[in-house]
């Protein structure tokens, strides 16, 4: 497989992003990857090469790109808590920046700009996120649910608040499967805010499963931080897996 730094136009610039494409012609079916707060970094392109491996093109988008191009952070630090604290007073803004209009408009670049490829497979892909990059993919399946046939998102944070664009409060244009994979003794996502999750999902008559990781911290995928928790990611591979194998199969 490979993979290579992609440019795609959207209506505030050009974002980049890699692309992870599997050996062969293809067309393959699509899997968007949103990342976690850190960013684009070796250990997410780690991850798009084994989702590549299964036979699906990869697009890992920067999402902070209107900060410009990555790296925007040195990341050398992440073992230690006082350098991770300071890295996340600068990307907090950046967070914030991440609004579900911004989200919905750059999604549907990153839609057309797959869309666009010869190689790629027409119709819908799937999106999996990590982090803010879970809660993000939820508004991307919200905001085109004719366009992503399934979403994923692993330990996702502040997808129930009290504010009145709150993520949950969308799950009722979702026509696609999603897949929570809940941190244990996450308090960006307490056991309070899953249940206000599940009502809704439920009210909605969305398919789901919303799971949570016994003894797992928020950040588990993530190989590069203390966070990182081997079984808890073997579990996610194996419910990611079997979420696209059902709704986004390569044959």
């Amino acid at each position: 497989m490979q993979t290579t730094t992609v440019d795609i136009p959207t209506g505030d610039g050009i974002a980049d992003a890699s692309l992870t494409r599997p050996d062969g012609d293809g067309p393959f079916p699509a899997v968007l990857l949103f990342m976690d707060a850190f960013g684009p970094r070796p250990r997410l392109v780690e991850m798009a090469e084994r989702i590549a491996e299964r036979g699906y093109l990869v697009l890992t988008p920067h999402l902070f790109y209107r900060a410009g191009r990555a790296p925007l952070f040195d990341l050398s630090g992440l073992g230690d808590a006082a350098q991770r604290g300071a890295i996340f007073e600068k990307i907090m803004p950046l967070i914030g920046a991440l609004t579900p209009d911004v989200i919905s408009r750059d999604s549907e670049a990153y839609l057309d700009f797959l869309a666009a490829r010869d190689d790629v497979r027409p119709g819908p892909v799937a999106i999996t996120g990590y982090c803010m990059g879970g809660t993000n993919a939820l508004r991307a399946i919200e905001a085109h649910p004719d366009r992503i046939a399934a979403m994923a998102s692993f330990h996702g944070g502040r997808i129930v608040t009290d504010a009145p664009d709150s993520p949950h409060l969308g799950v009722d244009s979702i026509t696609g499967e999603v897949y929570f994979g809940h941190a244990d003794a996450d308090q960006s996502m307490t056991p309070e805010q899953i249940a206000t999750l599940e009502k809704a999902l439920d009210s909605a008559g969305v398919r789901y499963r919303s799971e949570v990781y016994a003894g797992a911290h928020h950040g588990y995928t993530m190989a590069d931080t203390p966070a990182y928790d081997e079984q808890a990611t073997e579990r996610h591979w194996a419910a990611l897996f079997d979420l696209l194998d059902r709704a986004l199969p390569t044959t």
